[in-house]
């Protein structure tokens, strides 16, 4: 039986900063980087940005990593880009007691430990926290909303980064030595995770803290990798749509009340509480507005197009006589998405969603 390449729903938003010129500065950077100038300072060096490649897919990987160098002598690790948690962590030879299998060998923590009345262990806990049994160093725990968690102690160790201005420096960040891993129902094989959340232990404000660069993260995905960026000179400000994070979230970045749009058109659905969060895969409605959306796409279907029940790829699925070769092939069979932001002015900011952004293309052979 030969290939037969249907198309599926999958609901997911991707946070992109677009256009040709991001992506031509962003090889330019590259290249003067290669033969950049050393520093082991990053004090006063904020006006630059830090550059990290995006490996992965959203289908069929259905993950995103970095590579992240840590370290003297300095070594790789791949980590999950999550801006829904502080902490960055590796997988720890402390020894471990259970880690999850990874691509390279388990980190060799350093001898300086993070006491347990640092402010940035206070972060991690709440406030009625006590000190008492071992003040010496700062356990840890993190949860996700996947089941998965990590369990191990704070050290300070070197970062390898690569600034936009050429320089390569090496600034003493505080991460998660973790020694206890239990792996959640979308886990990936992974070394650990790149803590990007707003909390005072993630990396992007320890190097804002530092001053290496402004408390400013973005990321620019595709379906053959992308970047991420921490620092604020990357991207040409005149080409995005703008809209301020709600003060009401103080651990995740959410935007304030949606309105949600199909087809330019408002569905009736508001006052959506959406949080971004590049650790997960897909984007996660509530039942109602999840099937009152595959209700909509639905009514707006070609009779061309019929649905596959046999493949179980995604709940959804659809087919037509000819297979799809791209995923741009879609565009007149589907319509966009949007979200729109109150902001408090007049042309409130919209978030657009075109099909080829969530869909896919399921080969089945």
């Amino acid at each position: 039986m030969g290939k037969v390449k249907q198309i599926l729903i999958m609901i997911f938003i991707v946070l992109a900063v677009s256009g040709a010129s991001n992506v031509d500065q962003l090889h330019k950077w590259r290249k003067s980087m290669s033969s950049g100038a050393s520093s082991s300072s990053g004090v006063s060096r904020v006006g630059s940005s830090v550059i990290f490649q995006l490996y992965g897919n959203v289908y069929p990987n259905g993950f995103y990593f970095v590579q992240v160098f840590v370290g003297h002598p300095p070594r790789p690790y791949f980590l999950d880009p999550d801006t829904g948690s502080d902490l960055t962590w590796l997988q720890c030879d402390a020894p471990c007691v259970h880690c999850t299998k990874g691509f390279h060998p388990l980190y060799r923590p350093t001898n300086d430990l993070v006491v347990c009345r640092d402010p940035l262990c206070a972060s991690l806990h709440s406030s009625d926290y006590r000190c008492d049994d071992n003040p010496e160093q700062c356990d840890y725990m993190v949860e996700y909303a996947d089941g998965g968690s990590s369990l191990g102690v704070l050290v300070n160790d070197l970062f390898t980064l690569n600034l936009t201005s050429g320089v390569r420096i090496f600034p003493r960040l505080t991460l998660g030595c973790g020694y206890d891993q239990l792996p959640g129902v979308s886990d990936h094989p992974l070394d650990g995770v790149l803590g990007l959340g707003k909390g005072k232990s993630s990396i992007v404000s320890q190097l804002s803290d530092q001053r290496v660069v402004k408390n400013v993260v973005g990321q620019c995905l595709s379906g053959k990798g992308g970047y991420l960026f921490l620092g604020e000179d990357v991207y040409d400000s005149s080409r995005i749509t703008w809209t301020p994070m709600s003060r009401d979230h103080t651990k995740h970045y959410a935007a304030g009340s949606a309105e949600f749009f199909f087809d330019g058109k408002s569905t009736g659905i508001k006052n959506l509480n959406v949080i971004f969060d590049s650790g997960s895969s897909y984007t996660y409605f509530n039942s109602q507005i999840y099937h009152s959306l595959i209700s909509s796409i639905k009514k707006g279907l070609s009779r061309k197009l019929r649905e596959a029940t046999d493949d179980r790829t995604l709940p959804f699925c659809w087919k037509r006589e000819k297979p799809f070769e791209s995923i741009r092939d879609v565009n007149k069979y589907f319509k966009p998405l949007a979200l729109r932001f109150p902001n408090g002015r007049k042309a409130k900011p919209q978030f657009e969603i075109p099909p080829e952004a969530y869909l896919i293309i399921s080969v089945r052979t």
